[in-house]
């Protein structure tokens, strides 16, 4: 299996564990940098995670303009990928998801903040994108590279940024490290709500803490029994060396 077949196939692999985990439903969406051509990016045509096919991976430019026009329909949010690599030469993977449990976070005051040890990867600071500041009335929706680059500009050196009343979209280095973030999100949330319930202060995860956790090899066994664990929990074991 040659690179590119190889990181279409834990693409598959990433939408299917991501649709089991309960992150995504009917929407929702992951991408990874095309690994060898960093100015573009690999992304299903407009299918369900759960669904998602070899078949269905396609490729797009920064500007998420397909690389090859089939005929199949893109996602209308995919300019919150192309926008996020152009912005950000360090990542590699995007997951755009609407879990119910990061909405009041997006819609109050109160801070999203990683209180759990296994939610390091969502970083220290996670911001509220408003797409009404700049753009006025819309479906809340980030339809245009315009939108995009407005909610890269938010996310700035951050791996997390709310969408209010929408989501969140998160990064990672690795697509193994951005699925870590966004299966533990939802989690820390509903977990940070409980404390909240108790009353009295609360100690989240120190930014040392958060870097010292983060630095952990995606291909180190630790990690890569995560991904043994989700992916054979979606049914799509990984092949011996993937």
């Amino acid at each position: 299996m040659n690179l590119l077949d190889k990181t279409i196939r834990n693409l598959v692999i990433a939408n299917r564990i991501l649709a089991h985990e309960g992150v995504v439903d009917a929407y929702g969406h992951v991408s990874v940098r095309h690994p060898q051509h960093p100015d573009r990016y690999l992304l299903s045509c407009s299918v369900s995670p759960e669904l998602v096919e070899a078949s269905d991976i396609k490729e797009y430019a920064l500007d998420s303009v397909a690389i090859v026009k089939d005929g199949h329909h893109p996602y209308l949010e995919r300019f919150i990928h192309g926008a996020i690599y152009e912005a950000r030469p360090d990542i590699h993977a995007v997951i755009h998801s609407h879990a119910d449990e990061v909405l009041p976070f997006s819609i109050t005051r109160e801070p999203l903040i990683p209180v759990i040890h296994v939610a390091s990867d969502i970083g220290a600071h996670i911001g509220v994108w408003d797409i009404h500041d700049h753009f006025g009335d819309t479906n809340l929706l980030v339809s245009d590279i315009a939108q995009g680059r407005d909610l890269a500009c938010c996310l700035g050196h951050d791996r997390t940024v709310l969408m209010r009343g929408h989501g969140f979209t998160t990064t990672g280095q690795s697509l193994l490290g951005a699925i870590k973030a966004a299966v533990y999100m939802p989690r820390n949330a509903r977990i940070l709500m409980e404390a909240k319930r108790l009353g009295g202060p609360l100690t989240p995860l120190s930014p040392g803490e958060i870097e010292v956790r983060t630095g952990v090899d995606p291909e180190s066994p630790q990690m890569q029994r995560a991904w043994e664990y989700w992916s054979r929990r979606a049914g799509v074991p990984p092949q011996s060396g993937s």
